[in-house]
């Protein structure tokens, strides 16, 4: 059980402010780390890892300094998302010879098995270069598994893979959260975030925007309306209650059936809702958030 800890982290290049006063903590288990292009999630992971020195600030892995640091490097597992240099070896030399810079007892054994988690064995004998763009994120993913580290650190690993071999990627990483490990993946493509990490990291422009899960996140946003879908026993009479609640912006009554309630003091509505259903003697059936996915949520701290 691995954690990493920003504490004020910041780094620049010349004049360029890459990460700006940047404080969180990841844990065991998976987090996304999202941030539209430029936003410097690259330049946290390599913080992370122990390859870029902090300008101010410092990076703890459980309490000791990444920087400077190449114990740290036995710990942790990088997917960078530069591609493969190594277009001329195999899939089963490139994972090996990681295997031994790593001076693992059985390299050999351990880059099967690497290989296998993948599901990359049948290929291991063809040359890098002759790989699909999902075949060459799995084999740089088998070489950060092959010393079987605590702490994965990914970087745009879903960027040009296929849907299936997505699904696949998915399926691993939700895999090893499970496991207790430290996983953290930087992604800009949200659909997949919020299958497989509810907890986000969010980054814009170099700066910590939000921290947690995002339905959290989002309630936190007390400048801007909630949203929520309400299915009842009795639309129009409860439709007609809410309308007097300081707390409700707006109902609408939809088509299908249920009402769609925009709320500016969700404290407040959660306390109403059910005081007004149960003395209308209308039977609350559902009651849905529609805005708090990671979608909205990202678009939001993206814009403000």
């Amino acid at each position: 059980m691995t954690t990493i800890t920003f504490d004020k982290v910041s780094r620049w290049y010349g004049n360029v402010v890459a990460v700006n006063d940047v404080s969180m903590e990841i844990g065991p288990g998976v987090t996304g780390l999202l941030g539209p292009n430029g936003a410097g999630k690259s330049t946290i992971i390599a913080l992370m890892a122990g390859f870029l020195a902090p300008s101010a600030g410092t990076v703890h892995l459980d309490g000791a300094p990444a920087w400077r640091n190449t114990e740290i490097f036995r710990q942790i597992g990088l997917v960078p998302e530069r591609e493969v240099a190594f277009g001329y070896l195999t899939g089963r030399q490139f994972v090996q010879a990681n295997a031994e810079l790593h001076g693992l007892a059985d390299p050999g054994a351990a880059c099967e098995r690497a290989l296998d988690v993948v599901e990359m064995s049948d290929a291991a004998a063809r040359r890098i270069g002759t790989y699909s763009k999902g075949m060459r994120q799995r084999v740089k993913l088998a070489s950060a598994l092959v010393h079987d580290p605590g702490v994965l650190l990914l970087d745009e690993p879903f960027n040009g893979v296929d849907p299936r071999q997505r699904m696949h990627l998915m399926s691993l990483l939700t895999l090893f959260g499970t496991e207790g490990r430290t996983v953290l993946f930087s992604s800009h493509i949200l659909e997949e975030v919020e299958q497989v990490a509810r907890h986000v990291e969010v980054v814009v422009s170099g700066r910590h925007a939000a921290s947690g899960d995002f339905g959290a996140i989002r309630r936190l946003m007390t400048d801007r309306p909630n949203r929520y879908v309400v299915h009842t026993s009795d639309d129009r009479a409860l439709a007609a209650a809410l309308i007097g609640e300081q707390s409700v912006v707006g109902v609408v009554l939809r088509r299908g059936g249920g009402l769609e309630v925009e709320v500016g003091d969700f404290g407040s509505f959660a306390v109403a809702l059910p005081r007004l259903a149960r003395d209308l003697g209308v039977r609350l059936i559902e009651v849905s958030p529609t805005d708090e996915s990671l979608e909205s949520v990202f678009a939001y701290l993206v814009s403000s």
